[in-house]
């Protein structure tokens, strides 16, 4: 991952440590996916077997760890990291 921004030069890092928090905002979303895919799985297939459960939460966690891991950092940044989109300055450097 680069140190900043090729577009508008903002910092992904602000300080040592800043993506701690993202660790449990990417927690949450794990869990929340892992509780969705759960009932789901329980409410279509009428209560399978345990290995369907343990399969389909497995393979939804590893399908869906790219999306946990870039929106709980984007999160953290836009909370936490006093990041602000500018659409006029993303317009001038394109």
């Amino acid at each position: 991952m680069p140190e900043h921004c090729p577009v508008c030069g903002q910092a992904y890092e602000p300080e040592p440590g800043f993506y701690w928090g993202a660790m449990y905002i990417s927690f949450v979303f794990s869990t929340g996916i892992m509780l969705v895919i759960g009932f789901a799985v329980y409410f279509l297939l009428n209560d399978p077997d345990t290995w369907v459960y343990i399969l389909s939460v497995a393979v939804a966690s590893l399908l869906f760890m790219p999306f946990s891991l870039r929106y709980s950092r984007t999160l953290m940044l836009y909370l936490f990291g006093g990041v602000r989109y500018d659409a006029a300055r993303a317009r001038t450097k394109s």
